[in-house]
């Protein structure tokens, strides 16, 4: 397989011959056919070869993407284009964009309670405040601790002390298991009486002129915050990324000075995901000022490393407070729902409105009975939220299915909950929106997966659906056989095998020659899942050591 700024390439000027054609009239071409497959599939890292160390910092204005993706991006109909930044086998590679981990398989509960933090907390013994907080409307500030550290600081509202931190340290461990990079974040405290002010810090006033920032300052955003008994405060503080700080990331298009970003971001398997994760854990603040690129330096190279660098909306909180009623269910402007109400003069009901929430003033409005993965929404669509296929969907309720209770529950014990009960309803939640949507998508079309054909001739494979019991097992599954050509993309039929479980005998006359191909389609007969019939195809190469899958398609294009 070609690496994939190679293959967009070749594409392009094919593209540039074609027009050219259109033009100049019919031109005669010799073409030689690429193989389906080359040595190195399935890639197990998405290339990012050239030197990006010429990409500068921009700025994405808030109130421009927010319009763009609520009034254009949110009446978009989908392309139906597959991911195309997925390996042969439909997995996402490893990039400065992803890094699969819980769906290895392999996550431990130390990795989990530890996430992204491989460094010290924070020192709070002093707090030296250096800027105000550069966005956003919730208190904090950026300051250095007491060994000389740049931190950023969150506290939590007033109305709902623990909520906004725990949710940010939480979520924040979450999406790194998920396998983002993230912030590294720390509970830690804040104490007024050991605070000093640099003389360079200064503060953006209404007018738009920058003045020093005072002790009055600091007081006014204390005011907004959350304080303990004996004066002290409690602040998730993140700690600076390392590198040069180029501002967020679109959820559309390519950074265009940036010579590795190839994929359109719409068509990332993995921005197209937090269609699903954000659905699980309530991410509803989808937007470029919640993302952010770092230039770091590797093997002598700049490269740009992609970050969701604040998820702390999540759950049942804000910021500045919980959730509003509708978030999670309706765009900020949502003109269907609106005119309903608008006809019936507000006596239709939408769920949220009869949603019940427990009331749990450090977790807010996050419940899982009414909770529908197929209706969730956030405050505002981005064009890679558009694009999610149901294959998308899949490949990321695997993964959502793969934080086991044990896991979820130690995650939710890293936001230092003092009311257990709250703690215990967070995570019942988690497990109780966690199911759903396993059930929703891994139900939704054929749920094979992982298959391996043994030296031997054995085919053994898994079912995602009924190995949660999301569904029956089928009555039967059936294999069509055949010997591909890796050069000419041709098929020729072998056989046909069936088996009442997932694991089934190749028929006679497979390939034995070193680097002989095999096509295998994969189907379920299940009644109540008719898509089910709807065949995954895996590729196997013939090794010195038996078959190796290099290629599986569980949806192809346009579906």
């Amino acid at each position: 397989m070609l690496p994939l700024w190679a293959e967009i390439g070749l594409a392009l000027a094919a593209a540039a011959l074609a027009s050219v054609a259109v033009v100049v009239g019919p031109v005669t071409t010799t073409r030689t056919a690429e193989p389906k497959f080359y040595p190195d599939d399935p890639l197990a890292r998405e290339p990012a070869s050239q030197d990006a160390s010429g990409v500068q910092p921009w700025k994405i204005d808030l109130i421009y993407d927010l319009s763009y993706n609520l009034f254009v991006v949110g009446r978009r109909e989908p392309s139906g284009l597959k991911a195309q930044d997925v390996n042969t086998v439909d997995e996402v590679p490893d990039s400065e964009w992803y890094t699969d981990r819980v769906g290895r398989g392999d996550l431990l509960v130390d990795d989990v309670v530890r996430g992204p933090n491989i460094d010290k907390p924070p020192d709070p013994s002093s707090w030296t405040i250096i800027r105000e907080k550069s966005a956003g409307f919730a208190p904090g500030f950026t300051a250095t601790d007491g060994s000389g550290e740049t931190w950023f600081l969150s506290f939590d509202p007033p109305s709902n002390p623990e909520g906004a931190t725990s949710a940010l340290i939480i979520a924040t461990k979450l999406f790194w298991g998920l396998g983002y990079n993230q912030v590294e974040y720390f509970l830690t405290s804040f104490n007024p009486d050991r605070v000093t002010i640099a003389d360079s810090a200064t503060m953006r006033r209404p007018s738009g002129k920058r003045t020093p920032f005072t002790r009055d300052d600091l007081s006014e955003v204390l005011e907004r915050a959350a304080r303990n008994a004996e004066g002290s405060y409690r602040v998730a503080a993140g700690r600076l990324l390392p590198g040069k700080v180029l501002g967020g990331f679109r959820y559309e298009g390519t950074r265009p000075d940036d010579p590795n970003d190839i994929v359109p971001h719409q068509h990332r398997r993995e921005l197209r995901a937090l269609r699903v994760f954000g659905a699980w854990i309530n991410l509803t603040d989808m937007k470029a000022g919640n993302t952010l690129d770092s230039l770091v330096t590797l093997n002598g190279r700049g490269i740009v490393r992609h970050y969701l660098q604040d998820v702390g909306s999540t759950f049942g909180m804000g910021a500045n407070g919980p959730h509003d009623w509708d978030e999670g269910w309706e765009y900020l402007y949502d003109r269907p729902p609106s005119l309903r109400r608008l006809a019936t003069l507000g006596f239709w009901l939408s769920p949220w409105q009869t949603a019940a929430y427990e009331d749990y003033t450090a977790v807010g409005r996050f419940e899982g009975d009414t909770f529908d993965p197929l209706l969730w929404k956030p405050r505002v669509p981005t064009a890679a939220y558009i694009e999610m296929r149901d294959d998308d969907a899949f490949w990321a309720a695997q993964r959502v299915m793969g934080f086991n209770d044990g896991l979820l529950r130690a995650i939710v014990k890293t936001g230092e909950f003092s009311d257990q009960a709250a703690a215990q309803y967070l995570g019942d939640v988690l497990i109780k929106r966690r199911d759903k949507i396993g059930r929703t998508y891994l139900t939704r079309i054929n749920p094979i997966s992982h298959p391996a054909l043994s030296a031997a001739g054995v085919l053994t494979f898994e079912n995602e659906a009924t190995n949660h019991a999301f569904a029956p097992a089928p009555h039967a599954y059936r294999a069509d056989w055949f010997v591909f050509d890796n050069a000419t993309g041709e098929s020729s039929p072998i056989g046909t095998t069936s088996a009442a479980s997932e694991r089934m005998e190749a028929p006679g006359g497979l390939p034995t020659g070193a680097g002989a191909f095999v096509r295998v389609d994969l189907t379920a007969d299940e009644a109540t899942h008719p898509s089910w019939n709807r065949p995954v195809r895996a590729y196997f190469r013939h090794q010195a050591d038996g078959w190796a899958l290099v290629g599986f398609e569980r949806m192809p294009e346009g579906d």
